[in-house]
């Protein structure tokens, strides 16, 4: 009877072990199938959604349809012009303002402003310059300017701004937030611009099309954090950075 069992033992396991795979393989099948049925039902609901626009867009007589072309243009007209009225307040370039005087002239005709206070002889600073040139050119809505701290004691002292570079974002007159240093932007200088765009997108200050809740990944350093700054206003009242120094 033992020899039996020595036999007939691995017959067994042998059969366990086909049924296991016929179940797995069955599985994939089945997964294979509610995939595919899915993606064709993303397609059909596509379709339907498509073939009810040009059904409502056929039903239309000539007058509807002269009337939605009018208010497509209408709205293309309001876009382009508030485009040339952003470009002719100094929106749309990253550039340099001669005094602290021209500040509040500048962030008084726009929404959106973000001010980079920095110091020639600080390297991080033209780090920073690099990336604000671009996002200028990208983000209209936003004007991008930039103050020299030696040419602006007074406003420097107002804003107490102790670490550079230091970038004020400005709302409606207001300083909403502040990004000191390269804290918030991965603890590098090797942060990507879309680092830096998405940390202001966290402060509204640019139309920021990407998913606030997950910062980019690129150039950031394992281990760093964003941090928010409270809201502030134009004389930063109440506001202390970090660190006693002015060269971060």
């Amino acid at each position: 009877m033992k020899n039996d069992k020595r036999r007939f033992g691995p017959k067994i396991e042998r059969s366990e072990c086909v049924k296991g795979e016929e179940m797995a393989g069955q599985s994939v099948d089945i997964m294979a199938k509610v995939l595919e049925q899915q993606v064709l039902q993303s397609a059909r609901m596509v379709e339907e959604q498509l073939d009810a626009e040009l059904e409502k867009l056929e039903k239309m007589d000539e007058d509807e349809l002269e009337i939605l072309k009018e208010r497509r243009l209408e709205a293309l007209k309001k876009s382009q012009k508030q485009k040339q009225e952003w470009l002719s307040k100094g929106h749309g370039e990253y550039r340099e303002i001669p005094s602290e005087k021209d500040f509040f002239s500048e962030v008084k005709e726009s929404k959106n402003v973000v001010c980079h206070f920095y110091r020639d002889s600080t390297f991080r600073c033209k780090i920073l310059d690099k990336h604000l040139s671009a996002l200028a050119k990208k983000h209209l809505e936003t004007k991008f300017i930039k103050l020299n701290v030696e040419k602006a004691p007074f406003l420097t002292e107002r804003l107490r701004i102790k670490v550079i570079p230091t970038m004020a974002l400005v709302k409606d007159g207001k300083t909403k937030d502040y990004v000191v240093g390269f804290t918030d932007l991965g603890n590098t200088d090797e942060f990507s611009t879309e680092m830096l765009e998405w940390r202001l997108g966290c402060s509204d200050i640019i139309n920021y099309s990407g998913n606030l809740l997950e910062p980019p990944t690129t150039g950031q350093k394992s281990g760093s954090k964003f941090t928010k700054v409270d809201k502030k206003t134009i004389r930063g009242k109440g506001y202390d950075s970090d660190s006693d120094s002015d060269d971060d």
